[in-house]
């Protein structure tokens, strides 16, 4: 059994839905899941200006992430936001403290996936992806996306906007923030979540 790691920053809840999407998935795959979030470092007084406090309200419970423990998962899933193409400041301070895991080489070989989200749908995803999968090539990681062989890529169309694609499953936010992940989008990270977790599960 494979156990993995969904770690997420998430500011008005895209990316904690998204993040619990692909923990489902994972769990579904017979994988022992922990959900942890990348916490808020912006003053209280920004994020009420921003109309982001009741939203960070729903995942305020959720356990934040101790980047020295990451060692001991099979599989880590990034859930991030992009800020003018790459990721933002409170994601990178979580990835710049595992510098001790990558002295001791304590990521080689674990499964590595992105999840992420932008405003717009030109906004600058595969960046983000690019920077991430960047972070996990450092480490020695096998880096996982979101195969073909998920159905969604079947019936997506071109007719609306949509996120996910090869590079892993993501979605629009509206540059309010006020579209929240469609169902295909949430289909799309839990299909990654179980891929994750079976590649990981046979890495072991």
């Amino acid at each position: 059994m494979a156990k993995i790691a969904v770690v997420f920053y998430s500011m008005y809840g895209h990316m904690f839905y998204m993040a619990k999407s692909a923990a489902a998935g994972a769990e579904a795959a017979g994988a022992t899941v922990d959900l942890l979030r990348i916490p808020e470092t912006l003053p209280t007084e920004v994020l009420e200006k921003m109309h982001a406090v009741e939203a960070g309200k729903a995942f305020a419970s959720v356990p934040v992430v101790d980047a020295s423990k990451l060692a001991e998962y099979d599989g880590i899933i990034i859930c991030s936001p992009t800020r003018f193409g790459s990721a933002p400041a409170q994601v990178q301070s979580v990835l710049d403290q595992t510098g001790g895991l990558w002295f001791s080489g304590a990521l080689t070989g674990k499964v590595g996936s992105a999840i992420v989200s932008t405003a717009t749908q030109h906004g600058g995803n595969e960046m983000t992806f690019r920077a991430l999968h960047t972070f996990m090539l450092h480490h020695g990681m096998v880096i996982s996306g979101l195969p073909g062989t998920f159905p969604g890529f079947a019936t997506m169309g071109v007719e609306k906007a949509s996120g996910c694609g090869p590079y892993g499953a993501s979605t629009i936010t509206g540059s309010d923030g006020s579209r929240m992940p469609s169902e295909l989008e949430l289909a799309g990270a839990k299909f990654q979540g179980e891929h994750v977790a079976k590649l990981a599960a046979k890495l072991k």
